[in-house]
């Protein structure tokens, strides 16, 4: 899997995005409804890409802050300029990006700039689970030789 394309990786599968004016009360109403930890935040009218804001973010920036989750825009605590993907790079390097940089989302944009999804650290998860799985095969068809 560390050798697939990162759109085989998050091909079918829904991502949300916002506009920057957009209240962190909704945005993470949204984020809850989809069962997401990030939103993409896209300018308007071009749909580009200008930051993402995560469950973290949320946490930390809105709620240990004490802001008002109703007025504070997304914008205000998104962070800006992230580092994102393209859809024909492995799924190990964007592994490795996010371990370097510490983050475990990872914007995936299209060459115009725009974003088509989004790579989590869980996808990670999917390995090992997949590595798992295949070892206690191996294991049950040892045991059945022995």
């Amino acid at each position: 899997m560390l050798n697939r394309a990162v759109i085989k990786v998050i091909e079918k599968r829904e991502f949300l995005t916002s506009t920057p004016e957009k209240s962190v009360r909704a945005v993470a109403a949204h984020m809850k409804e989809m069962h997401l930890g990030a939103v993409l935040v896209v300018d308007q009218p071009g749909g580009k890409l200008v930051g993402i804001c995560t469950e973290r973010d949320l946490a930390f920036k809105v709620l240990a802050e004490g802001l008002d989750a109703n007025t504070t825009t997304v914008g205000s605590v998104m962070t800006a300029d992230p580092q994102a993907i393209g859809p024909d790079k492995l799924f190990g390097h964007a592994l490795h990006l996010m371990f370097e940089g510490g983050f475990r989302h990872l914007p995936v944009l299209d060459p115009s700039g725009r974003p088509i999804g989004v790579i989590s650290s869980r996808d990670a998860l999917g390995l090992e689970l997949a590595d798992f799985g295949h070892e206690l095969e191996q294991r049950e068809t040892l045991t059945e030789i022995l």
